[in-house]
């Protein structure tokens, strides 16, 4: 790759942006009022989030994954071997989550949850998760106008693809570590 101006064309990054998917979500409403047996949870995924996938072979979700966000405590056992909303609305959240931060991070954060799931106390993870995906559509119309932002600066510069590129890991990378920090300081860590 030379380091002359490229000529990086807007419409087509923002193309590509939309190629991503990152609107596409399981709405609550999508998720059925009875228990789900591991592979119709699976397949639940599938006809939803597959847009979201990198690569066509990618897996959104396994029965291996599913298994060992149980021994991991990440989510609750199974109830005669189905799952409830409130484990499916845990394993969007681990989906979503394990993007970008470690699970013993997830962990941390949903452990409280898992408890007091796993107690039998009310915890409403379904007003939770509304108010999560309706953050998660202002945090996508924000992304767009930032991401406009920033092609502006950068095209007009040498290399401004790959600053651009540079740009876009270094602002994932602060949101990252500020997260991460927050999860230090203010959620206990979980034994492993």
């Amino acid at each position: 790759m030379n380091f002359e101006k490229e000529n990086i064309n807007t419409e087509n990054i923002l193309k590509k942006l939309e190629e991503l998917h990152l609107s596409d979500d399981i709405l609550l409403e999508q998720i059925p009022n009875l228990d789900l047996y591991m592979d119709q949870v699976i397949t639940l995924f599938e006809n939803n989030l597959a847009g979201t996938k990198r690569n066509e072979e990618d897996k959104l979700l396994t029965k291996t994954m599913i298994n060992n966000y149980t021994k991991d405590k990440l989510l609750m056992g199974a109830v005669k071997k189905k799952y409830t909303r409130e484990h499916i609305i845990l394993m969007i959240l681990i989906y979503n989550l394990k993007q970008s931060i470690a699970i013993n991070d997830i962990k941390s954060i949903l452990n409280p949850i898992v408890e007091k799931v796993g107690n039998n106390e009310k915890v409403n993870l379904e007003e939770l998760y509304l108010k999560y995906l309706k953050i998660k559509k202002e945090n996508s119309e924000h992304l767009k106008t930032s991401m406009q932002e920033k092609l502006d600066v950068v095209k007009e510069n040498d290399g401004g693809l790959l600053l651009y590129i540079l740009s876009l890991i270094d602002m994932a990378n602060g949101y990252r570590k500020l997260a991460e920090n927050l999860i230090d300081n203010y959620f206990p860590k979980v034994d492993k």
